[in-house]
């Protein structure tokens, strides 16, 4: 196997491992194990389980956001890209053995103890802030009001992880509706 290809494999064994059992659960040898990727090839590649981690937040990042941004571009009107948000969390949240946000799940796990890993995380909710800020803006709404629509997403990522439904994405973005027209929450 090439580096490439182990390095691939390696990254979607671990970001899977990671994300169904959590990290610390998670040994280096399990990885080796899935990935087919032998142990000495595996830290050839990630130094440490914290490079490997920070490699998968770093993976995931990236498809997250495209997927969440093509999604969104399908529709036509700022306001629908804006409410679209809600819309795309609501599919992922339905997505069989969601477990949450990884970046806030690796940060709980690891945030405190790993610079790498809270940076990471750190870096994926500060472009998710700034992408919904330009999607409020474009919508007609102050730049202000962005945190109140950031805060409706992450707040139903957190509650539909923790209650095991996608319903908050609905409840989020009939809030967000709501922001949108100027209205007082019910």
């Amino acid at each position: 196997m090439d580096l490439a290809r182990a390095r691939a494999a390696a990254l979607d064994a671990a970001e899977e491992l990671f994300y169904e059992r959590g990290i610390q659960a998670v040994g280096m040898d399990e990885i080796r194990a899935a990935s087919g990727v032998s142990l000495k090839r595996l830290y050839t590649l990630f130094p440490s389980k914290s490079a490997l981690v920070q490699a998968c937040l770093e993976a995931r990042d990236i498809k997250w956001r495209a997927g969440l941004a093509t999604f969104v571009d399908s529709r036509s009107t700022p306001r629908e890209r804006l409410l679209a948000v809600f819309e795309w969390l609501h599919e992922w949240f339905s997505q069989p053995g969601f477990r949450g946000c990884a970046f806030i799940n690796g940060f709980g796990e690891l945030g405190a103890t790993d610079a790498s890993v809270a940076g990471v995380a750190r870096a994926h909710k500060e472009a998710f802030r700034d992408y919904v800020t330009g999607l409020v803006v474009a919508a007609g709404r102050p730049e202000e009001s962005a945190g109140a629509f950031v805060l409706l997403a992450e707040g139903a990522i957190v509650t539909a992880a923790i209650s095991g439904t996608p319903e908050p994405a609905r409840q989020a973005g009939e809030a967000a509706a709501r922001l949108l027209c100027g209205a007082e929450a019910v």
